[in-house]
C-alpha cells in the first residue's frame, strides 16, 4: 500500500500501472464509509501478494488527483492498468464485491483461488468461508466431503446452488450414498432392469434417473440410458 500525493501520482500510479494493476482509493479522514471500505481493500489486495497494488489518496490533501478523476463522492475507487482507468466504483462495498472487482484485475491471484488450488479439505473449507457464493469451490468441497462420508453435509452445502453441471451429479451421489446405494461395480444389469419397468412405474423411472445423474454426463451410460428412456416414453 502506498500513500500517493499530487507530486507522486504520475510515478506511483500512472507509470507503476504499466507493470502491475493499481487500485486507487480516494478517501478523506472525515468520511465514515471510507473507513469501512479501507480495511477491506487492504485485506483483499494484500491477498493478491503483489499481483495488484493499492494507492491511497487523501482528497483533502491532494485536490489535483481528485480533480483529475472528477470525483464527486467518496470513497471512490479506480482500477488503473497501463495508464488508463479500466474499472471503478463509488461508495463502501461488501467484501465479496471488492473481491470480485480485484479478481477481474488479477484472475487466479486471490486467496480463494490459492486455497482452492491446494485442494485438501481444510483449504477448501477455508476458501468456501471466504467466498460462500463460489460454485466451483462448493463443488470441490462437496467432492471431498463425499469421500469422507459426509453425505448430509454435502446436500446442505449444495442446496443454495443451481441444479446444473457437477452440482447435479454431486447431489445425486450424496442422495444415493446416503440411502446405501453405491456406484461401485457393474451397474448395467440394474439399469436394464429399471429401464424395463420405468415406463409404467414412476418410482423405477425416478431411481433410474437418479443413478444416471449420479454417474454424470462423463459416463457413457448417462446419455445411452437417457436416450433409451426417452425413446420408450415418447
Amino acid at each position: 500500500m502506498n500513500d500517493v500525493t499530487d507530486a507522486t501520482f504520475a510515478l506511483d500510479v500512472m507509470e507503476r500501472s504499466k507493470t502491475v494493476p493499481v487500485v486507487v482509493d480516494l478517501w478523506a479522514e472525515w468520511c465514515g464509509p471510507c473507513k469501512t471500505l479501507g480495511p477491506i481493500l487492504d485485506k483483499v489486495i494484500a491477498e493478491t501478494q503483489g499481483a495488484v497494488e493499492l494507492a491511497k489518496v487523501d482528497v483533502d490533501a491532494n485536490p489535483m488527483i481528485a480533480q483529475a478523476f472528477q470525483v464527486q463522492s467518496i470513497p471512490a475507487v479506480f482500477a488503473v492498468v497501463n495508464g488508463s482507468i479500466v474499472d471503478t466504483f463509488v461508495g463502501a462495498q461488501p467484501e465479496h464485491a471488492v473481491r470480485a472487482f480485484i479478481e477481474k484485475l488479477a484472475p487466479g491471484s486471490s486467496e480463494v483461488d490459492r486455497l482452492a488450488a491446494a485442494g485438501d479439505p481444510a483449504s477448501l473449507e477455508e476458501a468456501f468461508k471466504l467466498d460462500p457464493t463460489n460454485a466451483e469451490v462448493a463443488n470441490a468441497l462437496a467432492g471431498a466431503w463425499l469421500d469422507a462420508g459426509r453425505f448430509e453435509d454435502v446436500l446442505i452445502l449444495l442446496e443454495p446452488f443451481p441444479a446444473v453441471g457437477d452440482t447435479v451429479t454431486l447431489r445425486a451421489r450424496a442422495t444415493l450414498l446416503q440411502s446405501g446405494i453405491t456406484l461401485d461395480g457393474d451397474l448395467d444389469e440394474t439399469l436394464v432392469s429399471l429401464l424395463s419397468t420405468a415406463i409404467a412405474d414412476e418410482e423405477s423411472r425416478a431411481r433410474l434417473l437418479s443413478i444416471l445423474d449420479a454417474l454424470g454426463p462423463s459416463d457413457p451410460r448417462y446419455v445411452t440410458y437417457r436416450r433409451k428412456l426417452a425413446s420408450a416414453l415418447y
